[in-house]
């Protein structure tokens, strides 16, 4: 596979160690920095498994796993976001399959400076400027984002999460 084709095989290329994208290997998958990022931060959960298309494929411990790394990519992005821009405001956390037909997690920052007619919206009701334009791909300016993503997962995600009682 030439450089450059790990876009037509995200998965196999992470296998491979050949993925740019990748922050980490976690239990049941790889993180992987967005390579657009026109909202600064977009991350994914990639299955490590390229032939499962659905959650339900999975066994159950295995489905857990995924799950369990989809949160800790999610808390990682919230982290790192929030300490690189004070506008930031939550992370959506989505797994929809509906293009790529494997199994993986999008984790979208969202920021308090997006357009008001797009802050609630889901992120895919963006203009489609914003996936395609090279203004928005991932490059040397999300270096810091990057290692602050990585920074978060590596730090030991096994302290229990606040609660509010009930």
């Amino acid at each position: 596979m030439e450089t450059g084709d790990w876009r037509t095989d995200r998965i196999g290329s992470a296998l491979r160690g050949e993925n740019p994208c990748v922050l980490r290997r976690l239990a049941a998958g790889f993180a992987v920095i967005g390579d657009v990022q026109f909202l600064p931060g977009y991350s994914v959960l990639l299955a490590d498994d390229p032939q499962v298309s659905r959650l339900s494929e999975l066994r159950r411990g295995r489905r857990l796993a995924f799950l369990a790394d989809m949160d800790r990519l999610g808390e990682a992005v919230e982290r790192a976001c929030a300490g690189a821009d004070p506008a930031f405001a939550r992370v959506n956390l989505e797994i929809l399959g509906n293009t790529d037909g494997f199994l993986h997690a999008h984790v979208w920052p969202r920021y308090a400076w997006e357009p008001a007619d797009l802050r609630r919206m889901p992120v895919w009701l963006y203009p489609r400027d914003r996936w395609t334009d090279a203004r928005h791909a991932l490059a040397p300016q999300h270096d810091g984002l990057r290692a602050a993503i990585g920074a978060a997962l590596d730090e030991d995600t096994s302290r229990p999460a606040t609660t509010d009682g009930c």
